[in-house]
């Protein structure tokens, strides 16, 4: 069965579930063949508090870009710990990667799109084909940006089936689950950060403004390119 029939299958058998019975329901339907991608950033403990309540050992793959900020990678270790997780793997690109692409580490600031490719988009490609995944699990939703206004529950991409749990979900009730279940937050939200990536290309959020806009701020990019590049040639 390809990925897009699948996904209308599931969409049939599964649209109604979110959160943690979803990814409970996905984990067992797919067994060892699925992950979930986790960017540790501002909102990404609701995600893998649900996982964790789904399975510990739901696999999470985690793209260790080598520009990140250092409070990202205490609160990945943090997270781990108190939620138990059991199979955090972190990818990222390869010495080769980076000697053939970024070797003076400047890529970011000729080329955002070359450099999210290289450091992001490469390194989970090999992740999910080393693997033998069909499926992986994202944490985007619909209130985060207008380019993400029609996020579905399922996608097909690359051959793959793509599953967005907390899709519908809003702000609020994120606020919400984090409050009930008493998760840390990332420490760089409190200064203004609300979508968090590379430091080389994260700027504090304007208060009102899109949580996505201090990502590549004055540029038309929006995405990192693992939602968009996934599967295609470049």
């Amino acid at each position: 069965m390809d990925a897009e029939t699948r996904v209308k299958h599931l969409t049939d058998s599964h649209g109604t579930l979110e959160g943690a019975p979803l990814l409970a329901a996905m984990h067992e339907l797919f067994g060892g063949r699925i992950a979930l991608m986790s960017s540790f950033g501002a909102e990404s403990a609701v995600l893998l508090a649900l996982a964790a309540e789904a399975t510990p050992d739901f696999p999470v793959l985690f793209v260790n870009t080598g520009k990140l900020f250092g409070e990202t990678l205490r609160y990945r270790d943090e997270l781990v710990k108190r939620l138990g997780l059991r199979d955090v793997r972190e990818i990222g690109p390869t010495a080769d990667d980076l000697a053939t692409g970024d070797k003076d580490g400047m890529l970011f600031a000729r080329d955002y799109d070359a450099c999210c490719h290289l450091r992001k988009t490469v390194p989970l490609e090999r992740a999910l084909a080393t693997a033998g995944l069909e499926a992986w699990v994202t944490g985007r939703k619909r209130f985060q940006s207008a380019t993400r206004a029609a996020l579905p529950l399922f996608e097909a991409e690359g051959g793959r089936v793509k599953v967005n749990p907390l899709a519908n979900w809003d702000k609020a009730r994120l606020e919400e689950e984090f409050t009930r279940r008493d998760l840390p937050r990332h420490p760089l939200e409190a200064d203004g950060y609300l979508s968090i990536g590379c430091y080389t290309c994260t700027e504090r959020v304007a208060p009102g403004a899109d949580p996505r806009s201090g990502r590549w701020a004055g540029s038309a990019k929006t995405e990192c390119g693992i939602h968009t590049m996934i599967g295609t040639a470049r």
